[in-house]
């Protein structure tokens, strides 16, 4: 019924003699967990995008509209808003097991399978759980004093062995409030990204070395001050990397290093870099969520559309937050897998550096720019 009323809405004289928006493309690879008459969550929703430019729209973001209706519909939703006391304690525990397995692994060859193994399976997966600890922290949902929170960030850092937490609160808030906004939202990949990056090749290399790319294209595209914090930050990694190096030797530095990079490459975690916001199946939408059981290792930020409508509800209630309002998200596409949302980015040639969503900036801008300068 859905696919019906969708191809009587479509416009078919634009597509050179084809009956549906199906014919000769792969699978549809997200779903719909309460299909409606306008997405029946099987048949594409529209033809494939261009693959040699961004989508760009003139649209504002989704969801500061959503969470108006959502608010309206449901104000009992701010009862879920506020810090979880839970996550220091996360926190705490797997920083000590990824120091405590460093250790383990001082007389252990860095090339051995053994410590191979254990910095992709077990460092990869906790150091990818203190990535997403730092992005909850980020939104102040750890403690309720803003520099407790950075104050734990700073200590999540450590087992990454680099320091990023203070850069990345201040990008990903502007992440946040400018979402798709060329040249001031540093999620999105840049043009030079776009002309080299934009095969199978391209796109192996990308999903491989992602945790780079998001590392390095902040400090391209929009430089932010050296503040306090960012000292801070600085200092503490390198006197934990000194005094590690100097006790234990360097493996464990070189454990903890690789347990990072494998974090953000190929790496099942790893795939929601991806499905958060690159657009599949000829959709015009720019957040997905994913329901599945990886969640419980990443801080629930599979429920992404839930966070980016609410940032101030804590992972442990983005679950009671699409229960309280199924008519909105159980009625969008998600993704069903993230492992296979990376195996799809590279195979697939509907999706790929190209699919995300751009906006023109606009005139907050600059206020955004003089912002970071001073604060």
């Amino acid at each position: 019924m859905g696919a019906t009323v969708k191809a009587k809405s479509v416009d078919f004289s634009y597509f050179g003699g084809a009956e549906s928006l199906d014919e000769g493309r792969s699978p549809r690879r997200t779903i719909v967990p309460s299909p409606t008459a306008e997405d029946d969550g099987k048949s594409y929703p529209g033809p494939p995008q261009d693959p040699t430019e961004f989508l760009w729209l003139m649209t504002e973001e989704p969801h500061r509209t959503r969470r108006i209706a959502i608010m309206k519909a449901h104000p009992e939703v701010t009862k879920l808003m506020g810090h979880e006391p839970l996550t220091k304690w996360v926190v705490l525990g797997v920083v000590s097991l990824q120091i405590v397995t460093a250790c383990l692994l001082r007389r252990t060859h860095p090339l051995s399978p053994l410590f191979l193994l254990c910095a992709y399976v077990l460092g990869g997966t906790a150091n990818h759980n203190i990535f997403l600890a730092i992005h909850e922290i980020t939104h102040n949902l750890a403690f309720k004093s803003v520099k407790a929170n950075k104050a734990l960030a700073v200590f999540a850092n450590l087992p990454i062995g680099i320091p990023y937490s203070a850069a990345f609160k201040r990008y990903h808030i502007e992440h946040h409030k400018y979402l798709g906004e060329d040249g001031i939202d540093t999620d999105l990949p840049t043009r030079f990204e776009l002309l080299c990056l934009n095969n199978v090749l391209g796109k192996v290399f990308f999903a491989t070395f992602q945790i780079l790319f998001y590392a390095l294209r902040p400090g391209f595209v929009r430089t932010q001050a050296f503040t306090q914090w960012h000292f801070v930050n600085l200092v503490s990694q390198l006197v934990f990397d000194y005094v590690l190096v100097k006790t234990f030797g360097a493996r464990p530095l070189i454990y903890l290093l690789m347990s990072s990079f494998f974090a953000g490459s190929l790496h099942p975690l790893a795939g929601h870099f991806i499905a958060e916001h690159y657009v599949w199946d000829g959709l015009h939408q720019e957040t997905y969520s994913y329901y599945g059981p990886l969640n419980i290792l990443a801080y629930n930020v599979g429920y992404h559309n839930e966070h980016h409508d609410f940032p101030s509800v804590a992972w442990t209630r983005l679950p009671a937050l699409r229960a309280l309002a199924p008519e909105f998200y159980d009625t969008i596409p998600s993704h069903p897998s993230w492992p296979m949302v990376i195996v799809n980015f590279i195979r697939d040639p509907e999706v790929g550096i190209f699919a995300r969503v751009k906006r023109q900036p606009k005139s907050h801008g600059e206020a955004a720019s003089t912002a970071v300068t001073r604060t």
